[in-house]
């Protein structure tokens, strides 16, 4: 790559079939805009890909699925780097950035029931049911909602995770709503969350594009792949990850939306049982979006969010 125009670039990106479709989106996106440019996909194994058997929490989080791909980007290996926005720090390394943001897919969580299933909705599923999840966020809303549930930490891609409902004999699994309509397996989905029900992940259902910071030929070719209202709500939603010091070691949950210049967000912190909890909103101009998220987390954090977050903390 040389000059102010690129003629060829490297993608890196996790190995799963989700991540594959996403980088190949990004890959295909990129083309059609810059009909000269070649676009090579490395793929590559994290951390979170390797360890398998351990609930994420218990394995730490500070770039769990990032963290290779992000040391092949500031080596030069690879020069952009494909991401669940999701699963991305709030704390950057020094040198990279996120260059952009993609136009944010279906934010909601989706529940797959067993065969045979007829849940329409959390109501549905049978008292005691048994549910398969490693995410905090999932587990502490479900037992807020339904403290008679049994849940069970399973880990896996979304195959994995579909086929262990029969292999473990679960009542159901949450998956992202994104994910799966990626994959065309919406179909397989009992009911789908509403997002006053079950507060998404930070970030979730958008893909998100780290590059150099020091590398401007590429952050002016990502620029044309960059959704406004969609960088709007998430750095809504990751000043208030931030402020909190949350992870995959936390129960949090936040949704900001972009509606013209205003933007609204609901936020969820909860305990690891789901028996603490606040739940709060906030609405503003979406130019002060990362203030919003910071005063939103520092409201819920004297409502009761820093006792939660000792306990949370505690037990981890």
């Amino acid at each position: 790559m040389s000059g102010t125009k690129a003629s060829s670039i490297i993608l890196g990106t996790r190995g799963s079939e989700l991540a594959m479709f996403q980088a190949r989106h990004v890959a295909w996106n990129l083309q059609s805009k810059n009909v000269d440019l070649s676009v090579k996909i490395k793929t590559i194994m994290t951390t979170g890909d390797k360890i398998l058997d351990t609930p994420l929490a218990k394995v730490g989080d500070k770039g769990l699925f990032v963290k290779e791909i992000e040391n092949e980007l500031l080596s030069g290996e690879i020069d952009i780097a494909v991401h669940s926005c999701k699963d991305l720090p709030t704390e950057l390394p020094a040198g990279l950035v996120i260059a952009a943001y993609g136009a944010r897919e279906d934010a909601r969580d989706a529940f797959i029931g067993k065969p045979g299933n007829a849940a329409r909705g959390l109501s549905d599923i049978v008292t005691g049911g048994t549910i398969g999840t490693s995410s905090l966020r999932r587990r502490s809303q479900l037992m807020s909602l339904r403290p008679d549930l049994v849940i069970v930490d399973i880990r896996g891609n979304v195959d994995t995770r579909i086929r262990k409902i029969e292999e473990l004999k679960l009542d159901g699994t949450i998956l992202a709503t994104a994910g799966i309509k990626r994959l065309e397996r919406q179909e397989e989905a009992s009911f789908f969350f509403d997002v006053d029900e079950m507060i998404p992940a930070v970030g979730q259902g958008v893909i998100a594009i780290e590059s150099r910071e020091n590398n401007p030929v590429v952050r002016g070719l990502l620029s044309s792949f960059n959704d406004s209202a969609s960088a709007a709500a998430v750095t809504a939603e990751r000043a208030l990850m931030k402020q909190l010091e949350g992870g995959c070691q936390v129960p949090i949950g936040a949704h900001a939306n972009v509606k013209g210049d205003r933007l609204s967000m609901k936020a969820y912190l909860g305990s690891l049982d789901g028996r603490k909890f606040i739940r709060d909103e906030i609405e503003g101009p979406v130019e002060e979006a990362g203030e919003l998220g910071v005063r939103l987390a520092v409201r819920m954090y004297e409502a009761g969010g820093r006792e939660i977050l000792e306990e949370v903390r505690a037990e981890a």
